[in-house]
């Protein structure tokens, strides 16, 4: 693949929490229409990506370059962003009472066209893709994840996601808090967006396999101290499954300066 065909591309990020370094070096590029496994052990920078890349103001960009679809993407504010095309969504989605779920999507779809959706033509999109991911339509009648179960959580972002048609979209453990089922059809909605826009590249940060029993990624990246030290296919999250992390810790650990 050309850079000139790639969605996203990282060079030599390094970025800080205050005064400490997280990502040290991180490099990757993600194609259109691609679908990428980002793992590692806790405190390896995973969630750090997703939140630099997004914009989130605690953390401290200190080298390196991001390009979005060609434009720089540290020169945008969040909010522009996402109206560019990239979406996150939340390892831990945040409850907000008093505002409908019907409202906010409403609002959201908005602010990415940056033009008035009339509420007709927004109920028949909104039916249209929840058809899709097989959503009841009370759901869209309750407040913003008030009382949702973790399932249910994930599943409004997924629903996020296929309003906005992002162009990329981050996925931050996405699987975490889900038990068997309710990861099974979190998956399967992911799988079904994607479908229907063949060109979103994904980013799927995890922990562990599980997810990708259900979402095939086409590469997969492991994450270790703020690099990425190994690339491969599924092949290589299955060899995490079989053997942990301890291989990885043993070949990749910087040694300590005294």
């Amino acid at each position: 693949m050309q850079n000139n065909d790639a969605c996203l591309i990282i060079k030599d990020l390094h970025a800080n929490v205050g005064d400490k370094p997280i990502l040290k070096g991180v490099n990757l590029t993600i194609g259109a229409g691609e679908k990428h496994a980002l793992m590692g052990p806790n405190g390896s920078g995973k969630s750090t990506l997703s939140n630099v890349l997004m914009g989130h103001p605690n953390y401290t960009i200190t080298s390196g370059e991001v390009i979005f679809r060609g434009e720089n993407l540290l020169e945008l504010a969040p909010d522009e962003r996402a109206r560019k095309g990239l979406f996150l969504a939340f390892q831990y989605p945040v409850s907000i009472p008093g505002v409908k779920v019907f409202q906010f999507l409403r609002n959201m779809l908005q602010s990415r066209r940056g033009t008035d959706v009339s509420v007709r033509d927004f109920r028949k999109l909104l039916k249209e893709k929840m058809g899709l991911l097989n959503m009841r339509e009370e759901f869209v009648k309750r407040y913003l994840n008030e009382g949702f179960s973790g399932g249910e959580k994930k599943r409004h972002e997924i629903l996020q996601m296929a309003l906005l048609e992002p162009a990329l979209a981050l996925l931050d453990e996405t699987d975490s808090g889900l038990d068997i089922d309710a990861l099974k059809t979190v998956c399967e909605s992911i799988n079904a967006v994607a479908a229907t826009n063949p060109d979103m590249g994904l980013l799927i940060i995890t922990h562990y396999q599980r997810m990708l029993n259900y979402i095939q990624p086409d590469f997969v990246h492991i994450l270790f101290e703020g690099r990425i030290v190994k690339s491969g296919g599924k092949e290589l999250a299955l060899e995490l499954e079989a053997n942990g992390y301890e291989l990885i810790e043993k070949q990749f650990r910087q040694p300590v300066s005294v």
